[in-house]
């Protein structure tokens, strides 16, 4: 499932295609949603959960970063992605777990590489949750290597991908 860009980088709904979900810049009226899509992610569960424990999406960061936020066309968030441009990363990118297996991880990855592109980036840096990284794989990144445990605030290992955008 893709989304022409305008071009600001903001994906528009195809006509005919009702029901698609739309990509706009996040606002701060979004943060309280966006904190708990990461705190209730079932990704984050059992020994993951500490991670994202007292994890909080502020307006203050949505504001500074490259935040955008997929939605249905009732305003539903069904996921988000954070892009910083310097060094290039992706710092963020969550789908609720209902809407996972619908193709919205590769609607944010599809606009995400849009606005790397248009920022003149290469590639973006890939810093992946462990069982997302088959994910990450499948949408074009390639492993460069491993970013150690940092405890307490991370206590696993986790693959570190570089995702190209040109």
């Amino acid at each position: 499932m893709t989304s022409p860009l305008t071009a600001s980088g903001a994906a528009e709904q195809r006509p005919g295609r009702r029901g698609a979900p739309a990509i706009r810049r996040a606002t701060g009226q979004d943060a309280k949603r966006l904190t708990r899509m990461v705190r209730g992610s079932g990704a984050y569960q059992g020994h993951y959960a500490p991670m994202v424990a007292g994890y909080r999406v502020g307006p203050d960061y949505i504001e500074t970063h490259e935040v955008f936020v997929a939605a249905d066309e009732g305003g539903r968030v069904l996921g988000f992605y954070s892009l910083v441009l310097s060094p290039p990363e992706l710092d963020l990118m969550f789908v609720a777990d209902d809407a996972q297996g619908q193709g919205i991880g590769r609607l944010l990855i599809d606009h995400m590489t849009g606005r790397a592109r248009a920022a003149c980036l290469d590639a973006v840096r890939v810093v992946a949750h462990p069982p997302a990284e088959g994910f990450y794989l499948s949408v074009g990144a390639r492993r460069t290597g491993t970013v150690e445990a940092r405890p307490p605030a991370v206590m696993w290992d986790r693959p570190e991908l570089l995702l190209p955008v040109t």
